[in-house]
């Protein structure tokens, strides 16, 4: 998946903008438009496309032990958030991440 891609599938969550809130422009934020909270940080990581996620704590824990490409998050509560290394994990486990992330910050 490229970035755009990931972008696009961003976008079909309603209630869903994204921007560009920081000097670096390759860090894009996906939020709520009703409550301007992120669900999503779209990164580079070490050189990979990866994303920023919210997830409750217990779960984040359970999808680190069993992906390698599931790590606590860069440059966020480590707790809270997990990135995401995108070539790791299939499309489908990623929207599903996501969706947990969307439902979390609503």
């Amino acid at each position: 998946m490229h970035k755009l891609d990931l972008i696009l599938l961003l976008k079909t969550f309603s209630d869903c903008t994204i921007d560009n809130p920081f000097s670096n422009k390759d860090l894009v934020v996906a939020r709520h438009k009703s409550n301007k909270k992120w669900f999503a940080l779209i990164i580079n990581y070490n050189g990979n496309l990866a994303i920023n996620l919210k997830c409750e704590p217990m779960k984040s824990d359970f999808l680190r032990s069993i992906h390698s490409g599931v790590i606590p998050a860069w440059h966020m509560n480590k707790i809270h958030w997990n990135t995401v290394i995108i070539n790791k994990i299939t499309t489908n486990e990623l929207t599903e991440m996501i969706c947990d992330s969307y439902e979390l910050t609503k």
